[in-house]
C-alpha cells in the first residue's frame, strides 16, 4: 500500500478533514496539502508526526495487519471512537479509566 493512500485510510477511518490532521500532528494545513499534492511520500519526520496524531507507531502504519491484535466488536468501536477525539478529550478519557 502506498504511503499516502495508508494516510488517507487512517484518516478517513477516524472522520478527520485534512485540516484536522494537520491540526492533530502539529503541521501546516499547507505542509500536508503538499504531501497530498506532490502525491510522494513524506519525510519521515513528517510521518512520525502524522502516526503520533494517528496514536500510532511508524511500525503499525506500515504493518499489513495480519500480525496485530485481534479485537471484539466492542473494542474495535471504542477505539474508533477514541482516535476520533481531540487530544484532550483523549486526555480526559485516560485520566477517567485511570481513576480507582
Amino acid at each position: 500500500m502506498e504511503v499516502i493512500d495508508r494516510i488517507e485510510e487512517l484518516r478517513l477511518e477516524r472522520q478527520w478533514t485534512k485540516y484536522r490532521l494537520a491540526e492533530e500532528a502539529m503541521l501546516t494545513y499547507s505542509t500536508l496539502s503538499a504531501v497530498y499534492t506532490r502525491g510522494t511520500p513524506p519525510k519521515l519526520e513528517i510521518l512520525e508526526m502524522i502516526c503520533n496524531a494517528f496514536g500510532i507507531t511508524l511500525a503499525q502504519f506500515f504493518s499489513d495487519g495480519e500480525d496485530g491484535v485481534v479485537l471484539s466488536c466492542e473494542e474495535a468501536k471504542l477505539l474508533e471512537l477514541f482516535r476520533a477525539l481531540p487530544k484532550h478529550k483523549k486526555q480526559a478519557v485516560i485520566d477517567l479509566l485511570k481513576k480507582d
